[in-house]
């Protein structure tokens, strides 16, 4: 009965050997969806309902799955071509009115992405080897039609490395690797996952203000110019120990500038009528949230550690590495960064 927290993986530098199962790292929502006949559940990753979001995902479940069964996997959308995922319209989902949530369904529907079986008509498979859950779920998805799919995997390291290169070309952000031995666990890290990782020098152009008080940094505020020389928000850092926000706070003091100038000046953009920076700065979670931030001369710069960039943007936030003093700003530009090689996500979902 829901809910049932998924089992977790923990980080690793490279993709692991032994007796394991290999698959695509999903960037979409972590999903654990429960169906008994004609009633649907959908658990999130923090055990959330999820089922009033995604009718569209419930009406495939109820016509390619199993009439009882728990399936964990993970809720996608393929942008308009169908060729990369979208997290981004994924995230516009996740909205309180019921007639968006209806229209968004139509305009951006998703896809179920299965990859675990935790039980099937009246058995509990949680307790089984992952190798006897891999087969009984590919004979459960046996007849299953999109948007409903299973996940392609593989026991071969060698292939594993090959889908870690290509499949990100694709929105997919690494490789997860389960022991074939393994029990379902919830909320254990009981499995493995292998990130892309790499790092990019950023101007730092701002900070907000720590939530414990006005005199520690919460998050630096990151750009990196465009071709026509302008510099783009591209994201934050903000993971430090408080007696580094505090200094970094006395720090950056004498860099604080005025709005008049600065190449994120969005009031004033927003008066133009102009897109400009701040529409890219938006919370992904909170609409509501206070995006006011303290404005610095862009003199200093940063060196970073990423996953990847979802269009001109970290997908996540981005990790402190080092301070680079020998940087010019004005050479942090986007043509330092990885360009992965483009890959089809529709020859993913067929397996």
């Amino acid at each position: 009965m829901p809910p049932v927290p998924p089992m977790l993986a923990k980080s690793v530098a490279a993709i692991p050997g032994g007796a394991m199962s290999y698959e695509p790292k999903w960037d979409g929502f972590r999903s654990v969806v429960f169906r008994d006949g004609g009633e649907v559940e959908i658990g999130s990753r923090n055990e959330r309902p999820m089922t009033r979001y995604f009718p569209e995902v419930v009406a495939a479940v109820k016509a390619s799955l199993p009439e009882r069964c728990v399936i964990d996997g993970e809720i996608v959308i393929p942008d308009a071509d169908g060729r990369c995922l979208d997290f981004e319209a994924l995230l516009q989902r996740i909205h309180p009115a019921d007639s968006r949530v209806r229209l968004l369904a139509e305009q951006t529907p998703a896809a179920f992405v299965a990859f675990d079986l935790l039980a099937l008509g009246g058995k509990d498979y949680t307790s089984e080897p992952f190798s006897a859950r891999r087969e009984a779920l590919q004979q459960a998805l046996a007849d299953a039609l999109p948007p409903v799919y299973l996940t392609p995997a593989t026991t071969d390291p060698g292939l594993a490395e090959v889908w870690f290169s290509q499949f990100e070309g694709a929105g997919l952000d690494g490789i997860v690797a389960k022991p074939l031995a393994g029990t379902y666990q919830p909320d254990k890290r009981a499995m493995f996952k292998i990130k892309h990782e790499r790092t990019a020098d950023c101007v730092v152009a701002g900070y907000r203000p720590h939530k414990s008080g006005p005199d520690a940094i919460g998050s630096l505020l990151l750009g990196l110019y465009n071709d026509d020389g302008n510099l783009a928000s591209i994201g934050v850092i903000g993971a430090f120990p408080m007696a580094t926000r505090k200094a970094l706070f006395t720090e950056l003091q004498p860099l604080v500038t005025s709005f008049e100038g600065h190449p994120w000046n969005w009031a004033a953009h927003a008066e133009a009528g102009t897109r400009h920076p701040r529409e890219a700065e938006g919370s992904r979670w909170n609409a509501g949230k206070d995006l006011s931030f303290v404005p610095l001369r862009p003199e200093r710069v940063v060196e970073v550690r990423y996953d990847h960039m979802e269009g001109t943007r970290f997908r996540h936030t981005a990790q402190f590495v080092r301070w680079r003093p020998d940087r010019d700003p004005a050479s942090c530009g986007f043509s330092q960064l990885d360009e992965p090689v483009s890959f089809n996500l529709a020859d993913i979902l067929a397996g």
